[in-house]
Parts: structure tokens; C-alpha cells; sequence
């Protein structure tokens, strides 16, 4: 009887999340944790913060929008970008690629940019209705400096509206 319940509560919990990934819903995904555990060759391990906002373009599209900052030492990174994610189905699983932009700023005062190329997959897991936990591992790749690019684990919550 037990399993009849979990099967029952899972199957009415993908029916809601597969209205949140609809046309013409939004999403914010803010990292308000600020947990963004990361590793390049240059930093080894930082921390930052980032946010997503993005509009569903066709059912299980999302066109995105997203801003980052990490402020490391000896480097602290802004960063602007736009990408797409995929979901798949209903479940929540999602993955997902863009194009950004990076400004790295030294401790001597010196600065440069950079662009690249980014991928990441997640799971949407629903708290709610409208509000999820979204943990996603990613990779970043920096077209001009690789040793820039960077790998890690993000966990950050979605608004989905």
C-alpha cells in the first residue's frame, strides 16, 4: 500500500512540474546560497554567486539570461551571458549551454576579457509548485586562456512563473 502512495504522489508531482515548463512560463534561478564550489588550474577552489532569468520559448525550451560575479583572490570574475536549457519531459532533469562573457580583474589592478563557451546539467527538484532546488554540475571552456576554464557544482533555487 505504501508503494501505491509514493507511486501515486510522484505521478502527481510530475503532472505539476510539467505545467511549469510550459510556453510562455518564466523562470528566475538566483544561486542565493552563493554556493558555486568550483576548479580551474589558476584558482583551485572558489566560491561565488550568480543569477538566471530566462522565458520558455516552446515547451521544455528556456531561452536564458545570466549574471555571475566571483570575487576570488587573486582573480575576481564578472560574468554576462545568454544560453538555452533542454528539459526532459517531466522529471525535472535538464541540460543546458550558452555563450558568455568574462571580465577578469588581477590584484595588480590589470583587467582583461574573455569569452566562452559553457555547459551544465541539473535536476529541478519542486519544493512547491513554483519553487525549486537546482543542484547542476558544469564546465565553462575559455576561448583566449583555457587554464580559465573552469569545472564545478553549483546548487541554486528556481521561481518558476
Amino acid at each position: 500500500m505504501k508503494k501505491l502512495a509514493l507511486a501515486i504522489c510522484l505521478l502527481v508531482v510530475s503532472i505539476a512540474a510539467q505545467a511549469q515548463f510550459e510556453k510562455g512560463k518564466m523562470i528566475l534561478n538566483p544561486s542565493v546560497t552563493g554556493l558555486d564550489f568550483s576548479y580551474n588550474k589558476n584558482d583551485k577552489a572558489t566560491f561565488g554567486i550568480g543569477a538566471q532569468a530566462g522565458t520558455f520559448l516552446a515547451d521544455g525550451i528556456a531561452l536564458m539570461v545570466n549574471l555571475g560575479a566571483d570575487w576570488s583572490k587573486p582573480v575576481d570574475e564578472y560574468t554576462l551571458g545568454t544560453g538555452m536549457r533542454f528539459y526532459f519531459n517531466s522529471t525535472g532533469v535538464y541540460l543546458g549551454g550558452g555563450l558568455d562573457w568574462n571580465r577578469f580583474r588581477y590584484d595588480g589592478g590589470s583587467h582583461r576579457t574573455d569569452w566562452g563557451l559553457g555547459i551544465e546539467a541539473g535536476y529541478a527538484y519542486f519544493l512547491s509548485r513554483t519553487v525549486t532546488i537546482e543542484p547542476a554540475v558544469y564546465y565553462k571552456w575559455r576561448f583566449n586562456d583555457s587554464d580559465m576554464s573552469r569545472f564545478g557544482i553549483k546548487i541554486g533555487f528556481g521561481f518558476y512563473f
